[in-house]
């Protein structure tokens, strides 16, 4: 579902991410970890059309980011660590404005909307304007904008930040849902045991380049995920 073939990005001289190359199959969670600075967003933001880059290629269900973004982002969705909504306008309004965009049909939306904000306790907030919406309210309203076209591949960066423990349980359990159905999912988190319990896969990224990739179970072998973090990190 997502192919990612020797990437890299540079800023000025320095190799934000360097030759990251990484497979994601239908129905897999894949964990991205790294410290802060380590090339996380920047290889997010390239696999979303965001970024260009300066080597390598992407590709979403078989269509190149590179070659074809619109129809690439067509099969994809992004949930960023803060989500910069229109504030001047409702709920109801950005997710009717997001379907659009998507070519969602009238019973589609509502269905998915209906049942999407029934699920994260939102449905009695959509009529009112996003400038008054909390963090989380944002949050929550990003991910059912980012489900309603039903992607094929759902990358997010950081998409409990900000979440109520109620919340992210919720998002847990759509994305396992997701999964089931044949997408798959890409996300960053310095949730470590989050990431352990949830996820099919997991990416080191260190200084842009990619350490360690593999099964969870392979990767963090008869240890934790946390140790074996601490242990790359902690190489020269």
């Amino acid at each position: 579902m997502l192919k990612i073939e020797h990437l890299t990005k540079c800023y000025g001289t320095k190799k934000a991410v360097d030759d990251l190359s990484l497979h994601i199959a239908p129905g897999e969670i894949c964990a991205f970890i790294g410290h802060n600075g380590a090339g996380k967003t920047t290889a997010i933001k390239s696999v979303c059309g965001i970024l260009q880059f300066d080597a390598g290629e992407i590709f979403v269900d078989g269509i190149s980011i590179k070659e074809d973004p619109l129809a690439a982002k067509k099969k994809l969705a992004y949930i960023p660590d803060n989500p910069d909504l229109y504030d001047f306008m409702t709920g109801i309004g950005y997710l009717n404005f997001v379907a659009d965009v998507f070519g969602v049909d009238a019973a589609a939306r509502d269905e998915r909307i209906h049942r999407f904000a029934d699920m994260l306790s939102l449905t009695g907030d959509l009529a009112q304007p996003i400038s008054a919406y909390s963090h989380g309210m944002k949050q929550k309203l990003a991910i059912i904008g980012a489900l309603i076209h039903t992607p094929r591949l759902i990358v997010m960066d950081e998409p409990f930040v900000g979440l109520d423990p109620k919340a992210a349980h919720l998002l847990k359990e759509l994305m396992r849902e997701m999964c089931r159905e044949g997408a798959a999912i890409f996300f960053s988190t310095h949730v470590l045991e989050t990431a352990e319990t949830l996820c099919d896969k997991v990416a080191i990224i260190k200084g842009g380049k990619l350490i360690r990739a593999g099964a969870m179970d392979e990767v963090k072998g008869d240890t934790s995920l946390e140790n074996v973090f601490l242990e790359l990190e902690g190489e020269q």
